[in-house]
């Protein structure tokens, strides 16, 4: 299973009952009322955090619970108010209803917060209740029930740089070079079945985030494969790297180019105007310069750069982490011009 969504149940605590009590005091034969009120339940609280990457953790924990209000008690003591449960998720998190209609929260940034579910309030002790008319009141409510409802939770990874490709293009092979992940590396399809993450390290005290996107096929803009999760986590990379195995047999490179970048056509013309790089991967092992040359010509021709690396030898590895960061760049340039 594809873990970027995860759906989950979350409760707020019960408020502490109000209490039912009178001032019992030598001397003071009728003290009147003094039952203090419940305190209020914890709510659930999602905090968006860097440090997480998946929601793999909410499959084993799909109920989160936040604790209950204490009673109140005599002298007029308010029980003691539940302190929320904070939910770390990572940034980038869309929390949608039930029925995935409603975007109740996006979570976009570290440090964003979103109330999944309100606590109950507590309730009254019988000292609210006292009158004119009525010294001796022995009304006392119960607690609130907390918030509960059932919830969506979606991941859009925050990365700078997403690969993308056809399954086995050497996408995981690629990020484990350049960066300090470890993904699953092996020769078949769809072995990237969760997004790695890895930090890359520019040479110069700054870096980004590179994003390994499992394999799309043709017709994942209509779910086909694991389609809508896959571009799912496109949507928020500044600039893909398209890479593309000119050795695989029985392909051709430039139609498998043509078919990734309709896809993400038709899932999101945003998508599809996103900065690319285009990159031939396993040069070490490639035998027909004719691929090469007849790729490059479609790259000029569409305004396109390409890149020929090797994961396996190094060549290549250090000008294409130059040319990504120099995308960036770019990228961040014209953010601060607009």
């Amino acid at each position: 299973m594809f873990i970027d969504e995860a759906k989950i149940t979350v409760e707020g605590g019960k408020g502490g009952n109000g209490c039912l009590s009178f001032r019992r005091e030598k001397f003071v034969p009728r003290g009147g009322p003094d039952g203090g009120d419940g305190g209020h339940g914890g709510s659930v609280v999602f905090v968006a955090v860097v440090e997480l990457n998946t929601l793999q953790n909410f499959r084993f924990n799909p109920l989160l619970r936040a604790d209950c209000g204490k009673h109140g008690s005599g002298a007029n003591k308010t029980g003691r108010s539940a302190q929320d449960r904070e939910v770390r998720v990572p940034a980038g998190t869309l929390v949608l209803d039930e029925e995935r209609v409603l975007l109740l929260a996006d979570l976009a940034k570290p440090g964003d917060r979103f109330t999944a579910a309100s606590g109950g309030r507590g309730g009254k002790g019988n000292a609210r209740f006292a009158s004119s008319t009525n010294r001796a009141p022995t009304r006392h409510d119960p607690g609130f029930e907390g918030e509960k409802r059932i919830l969506n939770l979606e991941l859009k990874l925050l990365a700078d740089v997403g690969l993308i490709g056809f399954p086995n293009a050497g996408k995981s092979t690629l990020i484990s070079r350049v960066s300090a992940a470890r993904p699953k590396i092996a020769d078949y399809p769809f072995t990237t079945l969760i997004p790695n993450l890895g930090v890359v390290d520019r040479g110069d005290y700054s870096s980004f985030v590179m994003a390994d996107i499992p394999g799309l096929i043709e017709g994942a803009h209509e779910g086909a494969g694991l389609g809508h999760q896959f571009l799912r986590h496109v949507e928020r990379c500044k600039v893909l790297l398209h890479l593309v195995d000119p050795t695989a047999p029985e392909r051709d490179p430039l139609e498998d180019i043509q078919a990734i970048n309709r896809e993400l056509k038709r899932h999101s013309a945003v998508l599809a105007e996103k900065p690319q790089i285009l990159v031939l991967t396993k040069s070490d092992a490639l035998q027909d310069q004719t691929i090469v040359d007849t790729v490059k010509a479609w790259a000029e021709n569409t305004d396109t750069l390409l890149l020929v690396i090797s994961s396996v030898s190094g060549d290549g590895l250090k000008r294409l982490v130059q040319a990504t960061g120099d995308a960036l760049d770019r990228l961040s340039d014209e953010n601060e011009k607009g």
